[in-house]
């Protein structure tokens, strides 16, 4: 394991940031640049990124994993929907889904729709979706 120490990320940085999506299309029309993890960083205890739905059309489908996260909106007008209730969510709006719940986000406005995420995890890669009883790891 990676000793964890702070982690300053510069905007050139996360600018030149992989951008991710997943393999199959059903997932989502959602891509993310994922900031903290390990072995990327040298951080521990949490991971975090940068979600991106394309305006009108982006979505991430109705999943859920063991580990609550956290979003806030960082731009743009959506709707996450958890546990079945969806909430309208804009640009500084803080968001918490508990663990194991389903959720799903939709951007039905007219920009893009950007989120951080935080999930307490040292690895994103130990993030278990599930998709409609699928197993995916990302």
């Amino acid at each position: 394991m990676i000793k964890s120490k702070p982690v300053v990320l510069s905007p050139t940085s996360i600018s030149n940031l992989q951008l991710e999506s997943f393999e199959s299309p059903a997932r989502g029309e959602v891509s993310w640049y994922i900031l903290f993890t390990q072995p990327k960083t040298p951080t521990s205890d949490l991971s975090a990124g940068i979600a991106i739905c394309p305006a009108r059309t982006g979505y991430l489908c109705s999943h859920h994993h063991s580990q609550a996260e956290i979003y806030y909106i960082l731009h743009g007008r959506g709707i996450v929907t958890i546990d079945g209730v969806p909430h309208v969510v804009e640009k500084g709006s803080a968001v918490f889904i508990p663990g194991n719940m389903e959720h799903s986000v939709r951007n039905n406005g007219d920009d893009e729709l950007k989120w951080l995420y935080v999930f307490p995890a040292t690895r994103f890669g130990d993030v278990i979706y599930h998709f409609q009883g699928e197993k995916a790891k990302l």
